[in-house]
């Protein structure tokens, strides 16, 4: 029996994942006093002992190789009220920081207000697959904020998605 390899077109292969709804988190971190992050929807858990946490970033990314440096970074599950957050980190070349205060998380990641949670990880692992890296974290501090009636910023068919929207149909 022989396998018959097929081509994949970029735009069905994109198009087919995007009916995977997915959380939208900004990965971020700080590096000689300066914050870092990106907008990252490639985010799960990967292990509950050792509690492991992955996300996957272009290759070509501006922000990660500071987080790599950092060696840490924190995992912002953003709200469906943080769109704007969300925005403004998926963009290149602009001070995304420019107006957003933030806390310092206890590894000194940058922690934006209005998550619904965060996760601070020490970068444990990376690895190159295709045009991205994923990258393992190691889950060192948490912090799951009293948010009863927020719910999460998902991204379905290329536009965000409200949850409560579609619970109710």
């Amino acid at each position: 029996m022989s396998l018959t390899r097929f081509s994949i077109e970029p735009l069905h292969f994109r198009e087919a994942l995007g009916h995977y709804a997915s959380g939208i988190t900004v990965i971020t971190s700080r590096i000689d006093g300066e914050p870092v992050g990106f907008t990252c929807q490639s985010f799960h858990s990967v292990s509950m002992s050792p509690p492991l946490v992955s996300f996957s970033v272009m290759s070509g990314s501006a922000s990660y190789p500071k987080i790599r440096q950092a060696g840490r970074f924190a995992v912002n599950i953003l709200s469906d009220e943080q769109v704007g957050i969300s925005n403004r980190f998926a963009r290149r070349g602009t001070d995304k920081w420019l107006g957003i205060e933030w806390q310092e998380s206890p590894l000194g990641n940058p922690i934006i207000p209005g998550s619904l949670h965060w996760l601070d990880c020490d970068i444990v692992a990376e690895h190159t697959a295709g045009d991205h890296l994923i990258v393992i974290g190691e889950v060192k501090a948490l912090n799951l904020q009293a948010t009863a009636a927020t719910q999460p910023l998902l991204y379905y068919k290329g536009q965000y998605c409200n949850l409560a929207a579609h619970s109710t149909a």
